[in-house]
């Protein structure tokens, strides 16, 4: 299976580039989609997570109390560590059980953490989705409602912007309009379907 690993900081548009994917009947496997499965009531690593970090990071109703814990890893790079000591291996893990199921021309991972989590080795070509960081701070800004001095945060705690475009295969312009966005994802689709064709993967 061709893996294309997609990423990109925080606000730059993976939710909607993967969106287009799918629409290409392109099987997209969400590393956020999986973790959160995983910290759902009643899971091994949910139970992990409250007992490293206290009762205070659950909800009366036992879920996961995420902007709480939001807080904790973003202000202290320790507390940060321990999560993704616990969830990183168990998402890895299930996103490639995912991907062993599949049966298609190549799929898209979508790992926001690719380069900080230093797996790249994971996939086979990388899609980095970039806009401008002032973009990103105020798209953040309307759909979580965050302050500007926590979305700095996030955005300081990730790998540069400069990083992730020096470091990809492929990059998508996401400071346009959305159907320059369409177009960019077309070009590459079409991109990733030869390349998975020169390796012998079947076609849809």
């Amino acid at each position: 299976m061709f893996k294309v690993g997609l990423t990109g900081g925080i606000g730059c548009g993976k939710t909607t580039v993967s969106k287009f994917f799918t629409e290409m009947n392109i099987p997209v496997v969400d590393a956020d989609d999986i973790a959160h499965g995983l910290v759902e009531p009643g899971k091994p690593a949910l139970v992990e997570i409250g007992n490293v970090f206290g009762d205070s990071v659950l909800n009366p109703n036992g879920s996961l109390n995420r902007h709480y814990l939001r807080d904790i890893v973003f202000s202290d790079p320790t507390q940060k560590q321990k999560l993704e000591a616990i969830l990183h291996p168990l998402v890895f893990s299930a996103m490639q059980e995912k991907i062993d199921l599949l049966d298609t021309s190549y799929c898209i991972v979508s790992i926001p953490l690719l380069f900080e989590t230093r797996m790249t080795h994971f996939v086979d070509r990388i899609l980095v989705i970039d806009c401008p960081v002032e973009s990103q701070i105020e798209r953040v800004k309307c759909r979580d409602n965050l302050a500007d001095t926590r979305i700095r945060s996030i955005i300081d705690s990730q790998v540069s912007r400069e990083f992730r475009i020096a470091h990809a295969d492929d990059v998508i312009d996401n400071s346009g309009c959305s159907s320059q966005l369409a177009e960019q994802v077309k070009k590459l689709h079409n991109l990733y379907l030869s390349i998975s064709a020169s390796l012998g993967q079947p076609r849809l």
